[in-house]
């Protein structure tokens, strides 16, 4: 059986730094990718990940429904709303160009999969920059956006509440004794949607892991990380990280 298309934009930024020594100084730019522990444990998996980064995915990501539906499910992992919106001919030629937050709203209800992954660039995210809220890709999440910042700091780490039903093909063999995170995006949940885990009763019980469909479509909400700094090695040297990852995308390309 052919591996099943998935394709993960986003995880990718620059970081520039200024090393001063006395009266002398230098600047340094540094490029960075935070998939490559889940990219690594997806490697022998039933998928076909391509990694897209965020600042190649402002021009390439698709621009068209056909092309959208050669993947079975699209993952949007710490990437703003502006990256898909603002192609470079829009924003720097003043061209029009296709609104893909509205083709993966068309994408999911004719039958594909949308994640999204948490991180300073999803739901809402820092400042609330991520701006998802209000936007074709909420329609379509089991989950709403709030209209603020969302990120909440956990630096003493939590324990996820696995509280969803056991037999739920993404939680089937996992237990209910995670590693702990470092931190999420808070969001609430849609009255169709299923709640598979949450984060600590200290932080208000609040959405962690949530299912959901739209049209023909499913959709999954993850509202911690993939990697650091949400989520610390402990989780990634989990034998249930490859798993959990490989039934959210198994559970998101399954046809009703």
């Amino acid at each position: 059986m052919p591996k099943k298309k998935v394709l993960l934009a986003g995880e990718s930024w620059v970081s520039t730094a200024t090393h001063i020594k006395g009266f002398d100084q230098f600047p340094t730019v540094t490029y960075h990718t935070g998939a490559d522990e889940l990219l690594t444990a997806l490697k022998d998996s039933d998928f076909d990940v391509t990694f897209m980064p965020a600042h190649e995915a402002q021009r390439d990501f698709p621009q068209t429904i056909e092309a959208l539906s050669a993947y079975d499910a699209i993952v949007l992992s710490d990437i703003g709303a502006n990256t898909l919106l603002l192609h470079p001919d829009t924003w720097i030629h003043s061209k029009p160009t296709p609104n893909r937050l509205r083709l993966l709203r068309d994408y999911v209800g004719n039958g594909g999969g949308l994640l999204m992954f948490g991180g300073y660039y999803s739901f809402q995210g820092i400042n609330g920059g991520a701006r998802y809220h209000k936007t074709p890709i909420e329609d379509v999440l089991p989950v709403d956006c709030l209209s603020v910042d969302d990120r909440v700091e956990v630096p003493e780490g939590f324990a996820p509440d696995v509280n969803g039903n056991a037999d739920h093909p993404i939680l089937k063999g996992l237990g209910k004794d995670w590693p702990i995170l470092l931190g999420f995006n808070e969001v609430t949940v849609k009255p169709d949607a299923e709640i598979l885990a949450t984060v600590s009763s200290d932080y208000g019980s609040l959405p962690l892991l949530v299912a959901g469909s739209y049209g023909k479509g499913r959709t999954v909400a993850w509202t911690s990380d993939v990697g650091p700094h949400w989520l610390p090695q402990s989780f990634i040297a989990w034998s249930g990280y490859k798993t959990l990852f490989e039934q959210m995308l198994a559970w998101a390309t399954t046809k009703d």
